[in-house]
């Protein structure tokens, strides 16, 4: 049987009145039988578009004149924007892009979870700008230009972004771009760097220089003084992430406080902690409100990571239990607890996408559960969550199609109901939506 040959996109443009929105920025058009994602153009205009990619059961394409511009386009801050793949969102104004965001949360779930929220809070915001304290910048040196450029990589993925400046990058970082491409461009090294990777606490900043072949003592060199410079840390990272080492200074503690409760979290430039420093804060204080803690309550936190919601509810409840699947993450949660002082915290490592029903700490009755999962969200884990007695449930989402499906399941089959739910600006001008959740089981 012949394999069925893909049909090229035509070249002439196509005109077509853009109808919606989709989930990472693109105007829906229906062009023919078919939608067509389109880059660039937004919800109301009218646009000249050229087909880039023919599916099955769609087609991609990217604007070349807005013929009819909506009165929500603005013009985008970035002069990279449209090929930096870094946002996605800068030509629509701020608060279309949450209202956006928040109607994707609501239609996923009473789409996919068929669960309607009693109540629907307004969105959480905060900085729109400098707002990103983690990254990675791809690296590449173009030996026929004689350059090396450092940034995102473009809209489509294939190489990386001629920038020269980046309007949602800690400014520490952001300032240092052009300095960073001269400087690789000087280095022995420079064809065999791919990546940097950027982590900013409160105080300091440091810089990941993954590395394919040993440095020479003038590279490293270099690096010192780059780093003595501008007072960004450098460490190098020659092989997997163990390999991670300071080169200057000899050490380094990157942290970031929760002045509300008093703590301060010491993290490795490699963890994950949250993009947006102080959009954390504001998500930290409404999971508190929302999940009220109390000294009679024990909190099963999941997904706990560095303790990043543990400690603050530790502050206000009886006992707190943090699980989380990376053993090192443990190790890092609990020496932020000793050092903040919480001996009613405990740490469990623990794989929650497997059958965790032989675990001790499940054994233990709860009466409130937060519950922080990736992308995948928490499937395996929700009949223990019904199971753990707790009554309350508040579910902090990065991807709104896993909670709206984990919804359903905790209404449709354990007997909760969503007393509420919206979105947190965590990453504007792109089209990532964060979101938060609260479920009472039903008396």
């Amino acid at each position: 049987m012949s394999r069925r040959r893909r049909r090229k996109p035509p070249k002439d443009p196509i005109e077509v009145t853009i109808d919606d929105l989709s989930h990472d920025g693109r105007g829906v058009a229906t062009w023919g039988e078919k939608k067509v994602f389109i880059h660039g153009a937004l919800p109301g205009e009218r646009v000249l578009a050229r087909l880039t990619d023919r599916k099955r059961s769609y087609d991609e394409g990217e604007t070349l004149e807005v013929l009819e511009a909506s009165p929500d386009r603005v013009k985008p801050r970035c002069p990279h924007f449209g090929q930096c793949g870094g946002c996605s969102l800068q030509h629509l104004d701020d608060s279309r892009q949450i209202e956006s965001k928040q109607n994707t949360l609501l239609q996923n779930l009473e789409r996919i979870g068929k669960a309607v929220p009693i109540e629907i809070w307004s969105p959480l915001i905060g900085p729109s700008w400098h707002y990103r304290r983690k990254a990675r910048l791809s690296v590449r040196y173009v030996h026929k230009k004689e350059r090396v450029l450092v940034g995102f990589r473009e809209r489509y993925g294939r190489f990386v972004a001629d920038m020269q400046e980046c309007h949602v990058l800690d400014p520490r970082i952001a300032e240092q771009l052009s300095g960073l491409s001269q400087l690789i461009l000087s280095m022995d090294a420079r064809r065999s760097i791919p990546q940097l990777e950027v982590a900013c606490g409160d105080e300091s900043c440091a810089l990941i220089f993954r590395h394919m072949e040993p440095l020479s003592q003038g590279d490293l060199g270099k690096l010192r003084g780059f780093a003595q410079e501008t007072g960004i840390a450098v460490l190098l990272q020659p092989k997997g992430p163990a390999t991670i080492h300071c080169l200057e200074p000899e050490s380094l503690e990157l942290s970031y406080k929760v002045p509300d409760y008093g703590i301060n979290m010491v993290f490795e430039p490699s963890d994950f902690v949250q993009v947006n420093a102080e959009m954390n804060l504001n998500m930290i204080a409404r999971v508190m409100e929302l999940l009220d803690p109390g000294v009679d309550d024990r909190v099963l936190d999941l997904f706990c990571g560095l303790g990043n919601f543990t400690l603050p509810i530790a502050t206000r409840a009886g006992e707190v239990v943090g699980i989380e699947g990376e053993l090192e993450l443990v190790s890092r949660a609990e020496g932020n607890a000793a050092r903040n002082g919480l001996e009613n915290t405990r740490f469990f490592a623990a794989d929650l996408n497997q059958d965790p029903s032989t675990a001790p700490w499940l054994r233990e009755p709860y009466s409130k559960v937060l519950v922080d999962p990736p992308r995948s969200g928490a499937e395996f884990i929700l009949p223990h969550i019904a199971a753990s007695g707790a009554d309350r449930v508040v579910y902090v989402s990065c991807h709104p199609a896993s909670l709206a499906r984990d919804a359903g399941i905790l209404v449709h089959q354990f007997g909760f109901r969503v007393l509420g739910a919206g979105v947190m600006d965590m990453f504007p001008h792109t089209g990532h939506v964060e979101s938060i959740a609260l479920f009472e089981r039903k008396r």
